[in-house]
């Protein structure tokens, strides 16, 4: 019984055979979603010996998408469907994964519809690692702008790294190879989970985070050049992404709590699976002062209920905060721990990923501040400082975790 693969698109599948499903979630990609079909089906004949299926789940799109993608020239077997269930791209996956378990196709790649970058050779990276025994879940290894994913760069990186002890540097990447033993395993949970924040933009870093904790065989890296897609400035598009993902970070942590608190400080390199290239990605603009007028705005919006429940040592640093709309690395890590925290109370969830929100931006605002002028590379060192640091305070979260 599918959760959110429509029947007869169930039906008219059941007779097929595959080595590769290629997944693309859409919603309203029209501009964009030829030319990932394309470089799919280019890399399915390249290196599948052109036995794969693209498949489109679509979530309702009010533009051309699934027309174009039709339209498209393939050698391949494409589909287009709606997908059932919540909207949201965990849906869209959870879907493909439905289809890969029903034709027992061993590797499923998933690529997002509003790539201007992919390359037919990417299909070969994401997959090669499982298909040689190495891996059961590949994420992406980008070369990205020092803007481009600032809730990977502050919190999931770090965190889901010195949680689960492989640095992971995409962990919400978009852009995934995943085994047939780890689709079977998402879908072997309960169907609660396609209820949750899981089915929107938590989906990612739920895959990866179960694929760390549950998976026989370490994570890999895919070195995939940049990724160049539809970017959004932090301070004016994020906010509800930041509440699905960090959110479903948090829960984990609860559910993941007995693998995490056993493990030390020290964390490995996921190992990365081909040459990085040399390339430079596109820029992405902040709007400064933007970003700092919400997060100064969010939190005296949310201030008492803020330090209601935060240690009485965060309560100068934070009215420096709320009159600068900036944050330093310190206080931020001491900030996602106790947070984190406290998301066990599930009164108390909703209240904390709203007013966390404007503490990321502050955050994301004196990183933009300290890094405005400075090459990438520069920008990247900080992130890995940055890192560092969240792995040395893990003492503080393990004992605020215990009290």
């Amino acid at each position: 019984m599918t959760v959110m693969l429509p029947n007869e698109v169930e039906n008219k599948l059941k007779s097929k055979s595959y080595n590769v499903v290629i997944g693309i979630p859409s919603y309203n990609n029209e501009t964009t979603i030829n030319h990932v079909v394309k470089m799919a089906d280019q890399g399915i004949q390249e290196y599948f010996n052109g036995k794969g299926l693209i498949v489109n789940s679509d979530g309702g799109s009010k533009d051309k998408t699934r027309e174009n993608f039709l339209n498209q020239e393939t050698v391949s077997d494409k589909i287009t469907y709606i997908y059932k269930g919540i909207a949201g791209k965990g849906s869209a996956m959870g879907s493909v994964m439905e289809i890969s378990s029903l034709l027992e196709t061993p590797v499923t790649v998933f690529v997002d519809s509003d790539l201007r970058s992919i390359e037919p050779w990417w299909i070969e990276r994401l997959t090669k690692p499982i298909i040689e025994g190495k891996s059961s879940y590949v994420t992406p290894y980008y070369i990205r702008h020092k803007y481009d994913g600032t809730i990977t760069n502050n919190i999931c990186y770090p965190l889901t790294s010195i949680l689960y002890g492989q640095k992971v540097r995409q962990p919400i990447g978009g852009d995934f190879g995943v085994s047939l033993e780890m689709v079977k395993k998402y879908l072997s949970k309960s169907p609660q989970i396609w209820k949750s924040d899981v089915a929107r933009f938590g989906i990612d870093i739920w895959m990866t985070t179960t694929a760390l904790c549950e998976g026989n065989k370490p994570i890999w890296q895919a070195a995939l050049g940049a990724k160049i897609h539809d970017v959004k400035d932090p301070g004016k598009q994020l906010g509800p992404m930041f509440k699905q993902v960090v959110g479903t970070l948090f829960t984990l942590m609860k559910e993941n709590e007995h693998i995490w608190m056993e493990k030390g400080r020290e964390t490995k390199d996921a190992p990365i699976f081909g040459d990085i290239p040399n390339v430079v990605p596109e820029p992405v603009n902040v709007d400064i002062v933007n970003l700092k007028s919400a997060a100064k705005n969010g939190i005296n919006e949310h201030w008492k209920f803020i330090i209601s429940i935060l240690s009485p040592e965060l309560h100068n640093i934070l009215e420096n905060v709320k009159k600068s709309g900036t944050l330093d690395s310190d206080s931020w890590i001491k900030i996602i721990y106790e947070f984190a925290c406290q998301y066990r109370n599930l009164h108390l969830q909703d209240q904390l990923i709203q007013s966390l929100v404007p503490l990321y931006f502050a955050r994301v605002a004196l990183f933009v501040e300290e890094t405005r002028g400075k090459s990438d590379e520069y920008a990247e060192k900080m992130i890995e400082k940055q890192l560092k640091e969240f792995e040395k305070q893990k003492w503080y979260l393990k004992e605020r975790w215990k009290a």
